[in-house]
């Protein structure tokens, strides 16, 4: 297993940064706002600096390659777009590769009900949408209205998949995001490591468990699910969980916290136990929630790699794909290092 650490994510404030401008004026540059007058020299400024930066790129797939959509808008139909960053962030990744070749996104919410599905479908193709992304916010398995098996454009699920991979479809590799989570602990020498999982029924649940066996698996440590507690992704789950792991007889030296929601529950409750982060537990979290950078010490996280997914589907769709036997496709987490662990 590689300990190499993935390359940093490019933000919009890098490009800020290195254009010497406020992140606003990147926004509206990027943005193609025509109502705010920019001059000529910072607009070209802008967009070259995040040319060569790679803003929006760090997925596996580039702008190049998008004339097929070229002037034309798709439609985004997710269910939630609220509850969680997931949807923006995917939708953000399909603007940036899009950006360029005057794509316009139009988006639809319809909390999964089957006839707001059918009226967002006709309104977008009466909009003139191209193409369709279909996103769940959580990653599952889908049974599609038969209004999207007969659509005159083609449909790239998102954070989702169907029975039988008609459609091309990609989601994150949750397995091997927790197994990058866990190998990250033991590479700094823990031999103890407890894990706090979500909701069982969920597959990124599931998975990101299974990673975690992996790694001890590959480390050649066993597994003892006494080390496993059982949270629901909220702060309260993580708090009981961790007192749980605390509690041991012979305690956890680091712990894995299946989202960063339960990993801030995890901090309170070790800094109730009299414990010291990373001194006494390290702590790794998952999803890098904009909380992740405000817990002190900052929390070590797995990145989701939804703006890559969003860009990937936007390239399919460029591709015109048809339906038919498609693999999922499946995106990997980066990890982000911060202060929350510690060699043991």
């Amino acid at each position: 297993m590689s300990g190499r650490k993935t390359s940093k994510r490019v933000t919009m404030m890098d490009v800020a940064k290195a254009a010497g401008c406020s992140q606003a004026t990147v926004s509206v540059v990027l943005n193609n706002v025509t109502d705010i007058k920019i001059s000529p020299d910072l607009r070209a400024r802008v967009l070259e600096v995040a040319r060569s930066l790679g803003y929006g790129l760090a997925g596996p797939v580039r702008r190049a390659g998008l004339e097929g959509l070229q002037g034309s808008c798709v439609g985004f139909i997710v269910d939630q777009l609220a509850t969680t960053p997931e949807a923006v962030n995917a939708i953000e990744g399909a603007r940036h590769a899009s950006w360029e070749n005057d794509v316009t996104i139009l988006v639809a919410q319809t909390q999964g009900r089957a006839e707001h599905e059918r009226k967002a479908v006709a309104r977008l193709l009466q909009a003139g949408a191209q193409g369709i992304v279909y996103m769940s916010i959580f990653t599952r398995r889908v049974s599609l209205d038969p209004v999207f098996e007969d659509l005159p454009v083609p449909l790239v699920l998102l954070n989702c998949y169907t029975a039988d991979n008609r459609f091309p479809a990609v989601v994150p590799d949750e397995v091997t995001g927790g197994r990058m989570a866990t190998a990250s602990l033991i590479r700094k020498g823990h031999t103890r490591i407890g894990t706090i999982v979500g909701e069982s029924f969920m597959e990124a649940a599931q998975d990101r468990l299974a990673g975690y066996r992996a790694a001890l698996a590959e480390a050649g440590l066993d597994y003892d699910d006494r080390l496993v507690a059982e949270g629901n992704w909220t702060p309260t789950s993580g708090f009981e969980a961790t007192r749980k792991l605390l509690s041991l007889e012979e305690p956890p030296t680091a712990i894995f916290c299946q989202n960063d929601k339960m990993a801030m529950g995890c901090f309170n409750a070790i800094n109730e136990a009299g414990l010291r982060i990373p001194a006494d537990l390290s702590v790794v979290g998952y999803d890098d929630d904009e909380l992740s950078r405000h817990l002190r010490p900052q929390l070590t996280t797995l990145e989701l790699p939804h703006r890559p997914m969003g860009a990937w589907a936007i390239a399919q769709l460029a591709r015109k794909t048809p339906a038919g036997r498609h693999r999922i496709h499946k995106v990997g987490c980066t990890l982000i290092e911060r202060a929350s662990t510690a060699k043991r």
